[in-house]
C-alpha cells in the first residue's frame, strides 16, 4: 500500500508547472505543423542564399524527408520530456525538479520568450517550499 499524497502544494510550484505546460503546448503544435514544412525548407535555404550572396543547393526529396523525420523524432522526444517532467513535479518527485532546472537553463538560450520562462522556472525551482515539496 502506498503512502497517501498530500494535497498541499506550494504557491510557487506554478512557476515550474505553467512554463512546462506552455512549452508542452507550443512543441505539440509545432509537431502537428511539421508535415506541412517540406516545401518551406528549400524556400528558407533559397532565401539564405539570396541574403548571403552564396549559392545554397536545394535539398533533394530524400534529404527533406530525413530532415522532417529527424525533426519529428526530436520534437516528440521533447514533448515527452516536458510531459513527464511536469507530471513528476506535480507528484513531488525530486527528479522532476532537477529535470525542470535543466529545461530552464536550456530555455535561457531561447531569447526573448524562452529566457523569461527559464528565469521564472529557476525562481520556482529554487524556492524553499518547492524544494521541500519535491523531496517527498
Amino acid at each position: 500500500m502506498s503512502a497517501p499524497v498530500s494535497p498541499w502544494r506550494p504557491a510557487r510550484l506554478a512557476f515550474l508547472t505553467v512554463p512546462l505546460l506552455i512549452g508542452l503546448i507550443y512543441n505539440a503544435l509545432s509537431l502537428l505543423t511539421l508535415p506541412f514544412s517540406g516545401d518551406t525548407i528549400n524556400t528558407v535555404l533559397a532565401q539564405l542564399g539570396a541574403a548571403t550572396g552564396e549559392p545554397v543547393p536545394a535539398l533533394t526529396q530524400a534529404q527533406v524527408m530525413t530532415v522532417l523525420w529527424l525533426s519529428f523524432a526530436l520534437t516528440a522526444g521533447l514533448v515527452l520530456w516536458l510531459y513527464f517532467t511536469r507530471r513528476a513535479v506535480l507528484e513531488g518527485r525530486s527528479w522532476g525538479r532537477v529535470s525542470s532546472i535543466v529545461i530552464a537553463v536550456l530555455s535561457l538560450l531561447l531569447f526573448p520568450f524562452g529566457t523569461v520562462l527559464g528565469i521564472v522556472m529557476l525562481i520556482g525551482a529554487f524556492d524553499r517550499e518547492v524544494q521541500a515539496y519535491t523531496r517527498r
